[in-house]
């Protein structure tokens, strides 16, 4: 787990306390220094979250620690801790925009569904999207090891970070590699690994995202008046 390791070590001169936790179905808030987020991955009934109840007041580090467990519920809130420790900065750029403008001819390799897939598919050469559970046209995540290496461009869920897959997913990109999502962390660390663009998440609307959060709110559009989307670049 080394990414995760020298993420969490960049942010070892912090002495945040965590203020608030949410958990909801489709994405966990923790609130630090700012307001992380990163991805509910629902674990199967059964599983159970150290200090469920008391979690506030721990330091954001500790709880980043988090992020190394195979509770994927534990590991949401620790790279949500994680997030909550860096100040989201960067340029005002729609990633999906970029893609479509660079990736016109290009071979590229999207782990993950997002919107506006058949745009993307248009200016290709040719598109493939991984996906755990796939959809008609989809390609299964183990398809990585062999089609990551072949894509021009390869655009990666930041949830990959909390499933303990993104690393992999690093070292197979020989191409131009974007991290993009709300639980992507806006950290050099990844421009270290290779990463090329960052498309992350800064909270604007800090009460009203919370509540949207604990409220089942889903899809990122729900979302638009409490998140504002910026990129880094290398």
């Amino acid at each position: 787990m080394r990414l995760l390791d020298e993420l969490i070590s960049s942010l070892s001169n912090s002495d945040e306390k965590v203020k608030d936790v949410r958990v909801g179905i489709s994405w966990i808030g923790v609130l630090s220094r700012n307001l992380g987020l990163a991805k509910t991955y629902l674990p199967p009934h059964g599983f159970k979250v150290k200090d469920a109840g008391r979690l506030i007041g721990k330091s954001a580090l500790e709880l980043a620690e988090y992020s190394k467990s195979w509770n994927l519920i534990e590991a949401g809130i620790g790279v949500a801790a994680l997030n909550s420790l860096i100040e989201p900065t960067g340029e005002k750029i729609n990633v999906l925009d970029f893609i479509i403008g660079k990736g016109k001819g290009r071979k590229i390799c999207m782990v993950g569904h997002f919107p506006r897939m058949e745009e993307i598919r248009e200016a290709a050469q040719e598109l493939w999207v991984l996906e755990k559970t796939p959809q008609p046209g989809d390609f299964p995540d183990t398809a990585a090891e062999y089609l990551i290496p072949q894509a021009d461009i390869v655009a990666i869920t930041g949830s990959a970070l909390v499933n303990k897959s993104l690393q992999r997913l690093l070292e197979l990109s020989q191409g131009y590699t974007i991290v993009f999502g709300p639980s992507a962390p806006m950290s050099e660390v990844l421009l270290d690994w290779g990463v090329n663009m960052i498309g992350g998440t800064r909270v604007i609307n800090l009460e009203s995202a919370l509540l949207k959060i604990s409220q089942g709110g889903n899809m990122v559009p729900q979302f638009k008046r409490e998140f504002e989307f910026l990129v880094m670049r290398r």
